[in-house]
């Protein structure tokens, strides 16, 4: 018999055997045998486990969760009191559907008390779920969601910029801390007739433009965009209303707000880009180095920081 190197409550109920070493398992929790939990893990007081639930290294499950065939959490996941999953859209009593959706909590991420996963989301790596929220689509990486349906709120260990009077006279503009992104200042001119602002190629354009494209009229402020490019240049420019940005490198990240047509953002290859809060009249201009190409388009986030990383390993 293999020696037991994690803890049992004596009132607890554990009837798997794959349990990594140093995990607690805690009162009147219910493990079922299929169930997999990894190492150093806390199950707390009153929680169920099903077969077919997968639990990472140091995940915490705190009281009163019932976690349900068809649910993963991965390493260092946080799910707090009383959070519920499912795995069935439309239940009825008696009647089990062929197969549980799968319901996966990517590593880092975490879940407020009371909030309601519906089955089949994939809590995106870092994001974090608010309190009492009731969560109906994926959630992306890094992303605080709130409220019913919930909605991105912000993103986690990104600094929000403020810009407030940096286009003044004399001013300076913050630097970004996102590997080569850069924010620019567009020259003003006023006169009775109105007001005009531009860019020139060199002097505030840092690529010269083959394409460009605007983005209007977006319904919600949900995330419109969320890619990065192999090898176009972006300058951004909200010519009406405004919008929130935030950049990537893999490593750091800011978000800002482009509220101003003398304010310009310059994303290059290889940085992650997300577009969200679209003000209702807002206006995106975007200036690209390149026409369009599928294949320059890196549209999931695990494929970007991979590329990243081998972009960095051959420096």
């Amino acid at each position: 018999m293999s020696k037991i190197d994690y803890y049992v409550h004596p009132q607890a109920l554990l009837e798997s055997t794959q349990v990594g070493a140093g995990s607690r398992i805690w009162a009147f929790s219910h493990v079922l045998p299929g169930a997999r939990i990894g190492a150093d893990a806390n199950i707390c007081d009153h929680v169920f486990i099903e077969n077919q639930v997968v639990i990472g290294d140091r995940v915490t499950v705190k009281c009163g969760v019932q976690l349900w065939d068809g649910v993963t959490l991965e390493d260092d996941v946080f799910i707090g009191p009383n959070v519920t999953f499912s795995n069935d859209p439309a239940p009825r009593s008696k009647l089990k559907p062929e197969a549980p959706l799968q319901t996966l909590v990517r590593a880092g991420a975490s879940i407020g008390s009371n909030a309601t996963i519906r089955p089949g989301i994939t809590i995106g790596p870092g994001a974090l779920v608010m309190d009492g929220a009731v969560v109906t689509r994926d959630v992306p990486s890094n992303a605080i969601v709130a409220g019913n349906p919930a909605h991105i709120t912000g993103y986690r260990d990104t600094p929000q910029l403020a810009l407030a009077g940096s286009l003044n006279a004399g001013a300076t503009l913050p630097t970004l801390q996102a590997r080569g992104a850069a924010l620019h200042k567009l020259p003003k001119i006023v006169d009775l007739r109105g007001a005009l602002s531009f860019g020139e190629v060199g002097a505030h354009l840092p690529f010269t433009p083959q394409r460009f494209f605007m983005v209007y009229d977006v319904p919600s402020k949900e995330v419109r965009g969320e890619h990065a490019h192999k090898a176009c240049h972006q300058f951004l420019v909200c010519v009406k209303g405004s919008v929130g940005i935030v950049v990537d490198d893999g490593e750091r990240r800011d978000e800002l707000l482009l509220d101003n047509p003398q304010l310009g953002l310059h994303i290059p290859p290889m940085v992650w880009g997300i577009q969200y809060q679209f003000s209702s009249d807002a206006v995106l201009l975007v200036l690209a180095s390149d026409c369009y190409a599928a294949d320059d388009y890196i549209r999931n986030y695990d494929d970007f920081l991979a590329a990243v990383r081998g972009v960095n390993d051959g420096r």
